[in-house]
């Protein structure tokens, strides 16, 4: 049992979340030795395989995804016993700017995380791009933005998310199409510039099919066979196949995520949020 202590633990967290024991032994702020050393322990200890070695991660097996469950679990208390003790009095609202395709891949974990350890602590999300979300970082509106750096948009840095190419696998093969039919943000993303100054470096002609401010909607539209887009790689749904080089498609270059904080947001409940967003999503990375 000693073999599971939380330091452990959150060995085998890091592990999983970054797929790489290099990273992992960065996120608990240990030596690579001594994060393989550890895994090698606790598989010893429990006499079962926690992870596999693939040609570009390592994943859990079956066993080792059983142990992350109950890890994220205990590990989720310890922070919620811990912040009951000696933060029981935080009270107040934070009100996060996020863009979608954010929104709903990199924030759930971490405000469900947050929300346990200080559920006295109202959140409010708003959804908006990160061009969007620039004005309202300045006047207050929003206390802390977690979105792309863009033109009025700065911040601390998070760190860099992977830009591709998102088409259905078994629907028309649109990105052979020339001009290719893309579907993108509205003018003022980080993500629409990238894609089209690729694919003018390319040489390889385009049409803009589709324009819209939500994830969903270009989802909606390559789900219908109808365009290819231009996504960050946390953002891509399950049910779309990603694209490159040997498609015919222009390499990407990634997002820059930053988070953002007002003037107004100097008080401890967005503190404890922008420590919460900068430990999970580095982590992550």
């Amino acid at each position: 049992m000693k073999m599971l202590d939380h330091d452990v633990l959150a060995t085998v967290i890091a592990v999983a979340e970054t797929g790489n024991m290099s990273r992992a032994a960065e996120a608990v702020n240990r030596s690579q030795s001594a994060v393989s050393m550890q895994i090698k322990s606790l598989e010893d200890a429990l006499g079962r395989q926690l992870f596999v070695r693939r040609p570009r991660s390592i994943v859990p097996t079956r066993e080792g995804e059983v142990l992350l469950g109950f890890a994220r679990r205990m590990l989720a208390l310890r922070d919620e016993a811990w912040a009951a003790v000696v933060r029981p009095d935080v009270t107040g609202k934070v009100v996060i700017g996020v863009p979608d395709d954010y929104a709903s891949s990199l924030l759930p974990s971490v405000l469900k995380k947050f929300s346990a350890s200080y559920p006295k602590v109202e959140i409010q999300v708003m959804g908006l791009p990160s061009v969007a979300l620039a004005p309202l970082i300045k006047n207050g509106t929003v206390d802390l933005v977690c979105g792309t750096r863009v033109k009025g948009l700065s911040g601390e840095f998070v760190r860099h998310e992977p830009m591709v190419w998102a088409a259905m696998a078994n629907g028309p093969r649109v990105w052979e199409e020339r001009p290719v039919p893309i579907a993108v943000f509205l003018p003022g993303s980080v993500a629409r510039e990238h894609a089209i100054l690729s694919l003018e470096r390319a040489k390889i002609p385009y049409r803009t099919s589709y324009e819209s401010p939500s994830l969903l909607g270009l989802v909606s539209m390559v789900e219908a066979g109808l365009a290819v887009a231009p996504l960050a790689r946390c953002a891509v749904p399950a049910q779309l196949t990603v694209l490159g080089r040997t498609h015919g498609l222009p390499d990407l270059p990634p997002l820059e995520l930053i988070l953002a904080r007002s003037t107004k947001s100097k008080r401890p409940p967005c503190d404890f949020l922008a420590e919460q967003i900068m430990a999970d999503l580095q982590m992550r990375a």
